[in-house]
Formats: C-alpha cells, structure tokens, sequence
C-alpha cells in the first residue's frame, strides 16, 4: 500500500508542500482548504504535470477531510501570512483558531499520522497541535530547523563562493528573531566559520539568518517565503515515511533537555517511522545556553497567551 500524505492549506506553501512530495513520489496526496475549487484545480494541475516530471502519484483536492482518512503524514500550512511589518506573533491568536481546527479534524480522520506543523508562529502551533489532537509528543513536530538551518548555510554559502552542499549549520531555538545560529558548530567541509568569515561578517550572516523570513515579506509584500518552507517540511515528510532516520533540526516537545520543559523549541531530531525518534543534546557553552533559554522564554509568552485563550 502507498502512502498517503495530507497537505492542510493548498496556497503558496501548501501547493509547493504537494510539488516537493510529488517530485520525490511519497505517496499519494490529498490537498484540503476552504476555498471551494482551489484544492481541486490545483491538485489535477499538478497531476497533469506527472506525464512531463516523470511522478506517478495520485493528486486530489477536497474542501473536507474525508478523503485524507488514514493519512501516515499530515502537513499543516494552512493559515495567514505575513505581511510587511507584521513579526510571527502577530498571527497567533488568527492562526490558533485555523490550527485548532484542521488539528481536530486531522485526529479524527488519521489518529495514527505524524503531524508537521508549518503554520506560524510555528513552535506555538506546534503545541496548539499537540493538545487538540492529544497525539503522542514523538507524532508532533514543528519545521524550523530544518528552514532556518537552510537559510544560514545559503548566506554561508554566498559569502564564500562554495556550495551549499559543503555547508553544515545548526540553527537551535524558536523560529523567530531569538533563534540561535550556533556558529562553533557550524563548518565548511569540516572547517570552522571563524577560520574562514570575520566576526563582523559572521554577525551579519546570523542577523540576516534571523531575519530570513521578514527579509523575503518585505520584498514580495503581499506574503511570506514558500519554496524553502515546503521543501522544508517534505524533507521531514520523507525522513518520516522512508523511515530514513535522518537527524535534523526541528521543533520538538521538550521535557527537561537543555533545561526547558513544557515548550516546543528547535533543537536537533532524529526521523524516523516513528517521527521524533530521538532528541539529541549538544553541549552549549554557557552563552549559547542563555541564547536558547532566552528564546524559549518568547516561545513560553506566546503559549501563556494561548492557555488563557483556551481556558
């Protein structure tokens, strides 16, 4: 049996999620949104796109989610975007209200999916996710990481003039402006950035890495990135359904690693059948300790605002 794969939201991230996923053939896709026609325009469209790409998948779209029953991977990307001036957190309470829902429908449909939550402000989606469909911590998981890391190793990249397949990055934390690019354990070829790129350029590299999102909403002023999220999440999909074990940074619910308990923070993951298989633990300088703490202590603001909304 093939597997089947639910992407909630089929605009900008949400087509480019069901691209990406065609491409590598993953398994047979459902796209669901509330715009009546648009899953199902855009789903045939891609279909007809597999005679000339060479995928042979089945693409549907639905305004409902009967069709995606017994999904083994949900991608959540439905929700507003960003627009100029606008941080992450300014969606939250807009976007809990869409997370909660498609959560609750996506329980009772696939209880036995992993569910990757791409909507923003991701780590506090992520937990929105967790408590409505009550799945087990391992079957819900936050893209950021894998986005974030992404993004510093490009900027890596051009600095230098190499490619990005020489590039190893750790981006840890929220996915917002206090993540923390961990420069000590990023390299080139296994060379460490401070012997290659200046430390002013290096601070460069990270701020811009912060700011990749709102960098990209600023120049196409009507929305938020789309080609990077989505390869991004169907990354994780694959690493999930291939059972590839690949370990990559991602949004997880933690209890008591790096000393923060109760939030979903960016931190390295193994992938597997059994989604997070593995958190793993990297020795943070005292520095880079108080970064991540401080950056899980904006993840906390945003859920306290959220439990009181729910009680």
């Amino acid at each position: 049996m093939r597997n089947k794969i639910t992407v909630v939201g089929a605009g900008n991230v949400g087509a480019n999620c069901a691209v990406w996923a065609a491409k590598k053939e993953l398994g047979d896709i459902v796209l669901v949104d509330v715009a009546d026609g648009v899953p199902q325009g855009k789903g045939l469209d891609l279909m007809q796109a597999g005679p000339v790409e060479g995928y042979d998948v089945s693409i549907t779209g639905a305004n409902d989610y009967a069709p995606t029953a017994g999904s083994d991977v949900v991608i959540i990307t439905a929700g507003f975007p960003r627009k100029p001036g606008m941080s992450r957190d300014d969606l939250l309470l807009a976007n809990y209200e869409v997370v909660k829902t498609a959560t609750e429908q996506v329980a009772a449909t696939s209880p036995n999916a992993v569910i990757i939550v791409v909507t923003n402000p991701l780590d506090a989606m992520a937990h929105v996710a967790m408590m409505v469909s009550k799945f087990p911590k391992n079957r819900v998981i936050g893209m950021a990481g894998v986005l974030d890391s992404a993004r510093f190793r490009t900027f890596i990249a051009m600095e230098l003039g190499v490619s990005v397949d020489n590039v190893t990055a750790v981006v840890l934390g929220g996915h917002g402006d206090t993540m923390v690019p961990v420069v000590r354990l990023s390299s080139v070829a296994g060379i460490p950035l401070t012997e290659l790129i200046p430390e002013d350029r290096l601070n460069a590299i990270v701020d811009r890495t912060r700011n990749g999102g709102a960098e990209i909403v600023k120049f196409l002023k009507t929305g938020s990135a789309y080609y990077a999220p989505a390869a991004s999440a169907v990354e994780m999909a694959e690493s999930i359904l291939r059972d590839k074990k690949k370990v990559l940074p991602c949004a997880a619910y933690l209890e008591g690693e790096y000393g923060i308990s109760g939030l979903f923070v960016g931190v390295p993951c193994k992938l597997g059948a059994n989604g997070i298989e593995k958190i793993y633990e990297i020795k943070l300088t005292d520095e880079e300790t108080a970064a991540l703490h401080k950056s899980s202590g904006a993840v906390k603001e945003l859920m306290d605002v959220i439990k009181t909304k729910m009680m």
